[in-house]
């Protein structure tokens, strides 16, 4: 089946933050997502999920525990369950990116 932004469930979340589910399962959820300039979530932790966050236009930045990391495109990270983090765009241009959760569990969000 093709999947495109097109066709995706689409969701507004923050300050005019987009998001489209490109996949969700049990197994996991991959979403491609949007940032504004000068916006950013709240810190939270995901219990029993990972995240790989792969970055395609614009600059991100990760706090993860105590560190900060600015990722640029072409970069990624991973988010091991339990860690706090959040990420903020604060550049003047849109920051694109993916995001895929492992496993797919959508109410394993718990903000700090």
């Amino acid at each position: 089946m093709v999947i495109s932004k097109s066709i995706a469930p689409h969701y507004q979340w923050g300050n005019n933050c987009d998001a489209w589910t490109l996949l969700q399962s049990d197994k996991a959820i991959f979403k491609e997502e949007e940032m504004p300039p000068n916006t950013e979530e709240s810190l939270h932790i995901h219990k029993n999920t990972e995240q790989l966050f792969y970055i395609l236009d614009g600059e991100a930045e990760f706090i993860v525990g105590q560190e900060l990391f600015v990722l640029k495109a072409g970069n990624a990270i991973s988010i091991k369950s339990g860690s706090p983090h959040k990420i903020a765009n604060r550049s003047s241009q849109n920051l694109h990116f993916l995001v895929c959760s492992f496993p797919g569990n959508v109410s394993d969000r718990i903000e700090l």
